[in-house]
């Protein structure tokens, strides 16, 4: 009777810690989702930013050519 006992009580903890591993992936899937997410942001403003100066060297270059 203990000995069933033991193993019960040794296949929940197994359970519990398996479960616990699969939170702290999903955890850190989310974080890098964050982190994408803010390179994204920052890229696009960079892009917005300087955007118009790349705009008017293209357009000076192919007004240089013709």
């Amino acid at each position: 009777m203990l000995s069933s006992l033991y193993l019960r009580l040794q296949n929940r903890l197994a359970q519990a810690l398996q479960t616990r591993r699969e939170d702290e992936t999903g955890q850190g899937m989310v974080e890098y989702a964050l982190i994408l997410v803010l390179i994204a942001i920052v890229v696009i403003v960079v892009l917005i930013v300087v955007g118009h100066q790349v705009s008017n060297v293209f357009k000076n270059v192919s007004n240089g050519l013709n």
